[in-house]
C-alpha cells in the first residue's frame, strides 16, 4: 500500500515520536506483535476502508483479503520502514473495558507516490469505529504540523 523512499525521509537529528495519546485513542508504531489485531481490524471492514478518504481507487485493501501470514510480511516491513526512517506507519489503539486495547485503525506516513518529495498520509479506522475517522484525521494532521518536521504534508482526500 505505502510505498517508501530509498533514504530517510526526515533529517538524521530527528527521532520519529513513539506514540500519540489522545482521549479517545493512542498511536504507536505499527509490528509484528499487532498482526493479529491488525488482521482482524481491516477484514472486519474491507468495502469500509475502500470507501475512506485516500484510499478510493488504490486497491488496498484487497477485497478478497490476505492471510495472517502475508499480513504479518507486510506488518515487518512497515516496521523495517519506520526503523529505516523511510516511512512511518502507525497502529491506532482504543482502550477496552477491560482496560487491554484493541487495534481499530492504521495510519501511513510515506512520500508520495507521485510526488516522492512530499509527504502523504492516509489513514483508516475500522467500520464499527467510523465516529473516529474524523477526529484521527484532525489529531494526526495537528501533531505532523507540531512534531514533525515535514514542510508540507498531503492527506488525500481530505
Amino acid at each position: 500500500m505505502a510505498h517508501p523512499s530509498p533514504h530517510p525521509i526526515v533529517p538524521e537529528d530527528f527521532t520519529a515520536p513513539r506514540e500519540l495519546t489522545t482521549r479517545d485513542f493512542r498511536l504507536e508504531p505499527l509490528g509484528p506483535r499487532h498482526n493479529e489485531a491488525d488482521h482482524a481490524a481491516w477484514t472486519s471492514g474491507i468495502e469500509h476502508i475502500r470507501t475512506t478518504p485516500g484510499f478510493e481507487g488504490r486497491g488496498w485493501p484487497p477485497p478478497g483479503g490476505m492471510s495472517e501470514a502475508d499480513n504479518l510480511r507486510d506488518l515487518e516491513r512497515h516496521a523495517d520502514d519506520f526503523a529505516r526512517r523511510s516511512g512511518f506507519t502507525y497502529t491506532v489503539l482504543e482502550t477496552t473495558p477491560e482496560g487491554g486495547e484493541d487495534v481499530v485503525g492504521c495510519v501511513y506516513i510515506y512520500p508520495s507516490r507521485n510526488d516522492p518529495g512530499h509527504i502523504e498520509v492516509r489513514s483508516w479506522v475500522r467500520a464499527d469505529r467510523a465516529a473516529l475517522d474524523r477526529p484521527l484525521y484532525e489529531a494526526v494532521r495537528d501533531w505532523l504540523a507540531s512534531r514533525w518536521p515535514f514542510p508540507e504534508v498531503r492527506y488525500p482526500g481530505r
